[in-house]
């Protein structure tokens, strides 16, 4: 190990108080093997209840024998993909983790793509360190996969490690990486590539899984997609390029990337050793389905449906390759989603929230910034969070305060917004009762240049949305399940509030692996089997 990383890895260790690295020990043959953690895009817990008779696969399994959480949330203000990854196994808010939106979150220009031209990425920008790296630092021959239709769902649930991360490129319709981990890709992912799944859904049909009579939503409905394609069966291009984009708008997506999971696992002999090793699996198909057609639709409900069968054959699966009672299962979602707003208020007969504008907004005061001749890019708008170039304002020779405190009022005011705080006063707040302050204090970096945070109202959406939203720090968009699953683990239903940063702490419990550094969860100790506590 280089010096100066085992320098760092001292300091952090340090940092641990004595009493807490204690309680994290267990003899190895008591560990799990491999642990399987499972992040479902756009995951809302209401899922599992709505449609539980209807759940006999992998959702059924989890949350029907599991310890399910059915109050856990995500305790920070931005609820978008990137920071929902950065937290589920880092165990720290996005204060920590440094990912504070999907914008910021893993575009990296010095980390082109292997074999696509899409988006290049990398976790530079990741803070701190994640459960595999608390493995490693015990036994440096644990190893993880890494798997997502989206690079931020493969990349940020292993922090920075270089290990076995690929995700879903909509360019080609193949599994690539980017050159921060490797400079080709393995054979194994060749393979899968080459059995042209996505391509081979060409003219294929989404249909019902189940009789219409099954669903109680209606199938049309004219806000969902754009009032295009409402209703089914949904037919996917002949053309087999365009196939391979489409694909992930339907079911068929988590089932292509638990297949290229299972393969990797084989050809990685992820959970044949005497470590532990970590097979991450972020399934997108929920949100790509969510956002087209929402949280109410016969489309979202085929899709959870679909995606438990998919997760049955899957463990089914799993545990015909390896033993079952070695393997310790964890699922969360990364994020919730809330309701088309207009549908809301039309089934509760009263007035929708009226929706936002903030690109307007930021366009009139970009227009004051010209005039006073100030760089346009000194202030910047990106998930809620109004981040300051102070520099450029002292360069132009103008008091930035009165400019910003009159644009922060002006946005106050506006139709939508419910409030608009300024970061350095949000420590003044209660934030025991006051969810919000809280939630947005958990977001922001100490080092961020954010002065201000901006929140609409509860159930709002912003006036370009065309399509089901979440990012908000309100329940619907901050609730997930939180699920653990195997002999380590109780089969019971805790309706006790509990936060995602709270699975990484406990999951490390299990394996015998103290953290390297202060973590903002705990250990669910509830959710851990009596035989499993010690």
């Amino acid at each position: 190990m280089p010096m100066r990383r085992l320098v760092l890895l001292v300091a952090t260790l340090v940092a641990v108080p004595a009493g807490i690295r204690a309680q994290y020990t267990r003899a190895a043959a008591d560990r799990p093997q491999l642990v399987v953690f499972l992040t479902v895009d756009q995951l809302r817990p209401d899922y599992l209840d709505r449609w539980a008779p209807q759940l006999t696969g992998g959702l059924g399994r989890l949350s029907k024998r599991g310890a399910f959480f059915t109050n856990a949330t995500h305790d920070h203000a931005v609820t978008e993909t990137a920071p929902g990854h950065s937290v589920v196994m880092s165990g720290r808010y996005p204060r920590s983790t440094g990912i504070v939106s999907n914008t910021l979150g893993v575009l990296d220009p010095q980390s082109p793509l292997l074999t696509s031209g899409d988006t290049p990425a990398s976790p530079y920008r990741f803070r701190g360190s994640v459960l595999l790296d608390w493995i490693r630092t015990r036994d440096t021959r644990a190893r993880a996969l890494s798997i997502s239709r989206k690079d931020r769902g493969a990349i940020l649930p292993m922090g920075r490690a270089k290990q076995s991360v690929f995700w879903y490129a909509t360019s080609n319709g193949e599994f690539t990486t980017s050159r921060y981990y490797a400079d080709t890709l393995p054979t194994w992912v060749k393979a899968v590539n080459a059995r042209r799944a996505p391509q081979r859904l060409a003219g294929r049909s989404w249909s019902l899984m189940l009789p219409a009579s099954e669903y109680a939503e209606v199938d049309t409905v004219v806000q969902e997609n754009n009032g295009k394609d409402v209703s089914f069966p949904h037919v996917m291009p002949s053309d087999s390029a365009r196939a391979a984009g489409e694909m992930v708008w339907t079911p068929w997506l988590d089932e292509i990337t638990l297949d290229a999971a299972l393969a990797g696992l084989e050809a990685l002999q992820l959970g044949r050793g005497e470590q532990t090793d970590i097979l991450a699996v972020s399934l997108s198909g929920t949100d790509y389905v969510g956002h087209r057609y929402g949280p109410d639709s016969r489309e979202q409900h085929d899709n959870i449906l679909r995606l438990d069968r998919a997760l049955g054959v899957f463990i089914d699966s799993l545990y015909r390759l390896r033993d079952s009672s070695s393997i310790v299962f964890a699922l969360t979602g990364d994020h919730g989603v809330t309701p088309y707003p207009e549908l809301v208020a039309k089934r509760a007969n009263k007035p929708a929230p009226p929706r936002y504008d903030l690109v307007t907004a930021l366009a009139t005061f970009r227009a004051t910034l010209r005039a006073a001749g100030v760089d346009t890019g000194a202030v910047t708008v990106d998930g809620g969070i109004v981040s300051v170039n102070r520099q450029a304002f002292t360069q132009s020779g103008v008091d930035a305060k009165p400019m910003l405190e009159r644009f922060a009022d002006a946005i106050g005011r506006s139709p939508g917004i419910a409030r608009v705080d300024r970061v350095r006063d949000l420590a003044q707040r209660d934030t025991v009762r006051d969810s919000i302050a809280r939630r947005w204090m958990h977001m922001i970096p100490a080092d961020s240049p954010a002065e201000y945070v901006i929140t609409p109202r509860e159930g709002a959406y912003g006036v370009q949305a065309t399509y089901a939203e979440h990012g908000h720090p309100y329940d619907a968009d901050a609730r997930v399940p939180v699920i653990f699953y195997g002999p380590w683990f109780r089969t019971a239903r805790f309706p006790e509030r509990v936060f995602v940063v709270d699975m990484a702490p406990t999951l490390a419990k299990i394996i015998g692996v103290p953290p390297v550094e202060r973590l903002d969860g705990k250990v669910l100790n509830q959710a851990i089997a009596p035989s499993a506590r010690r």
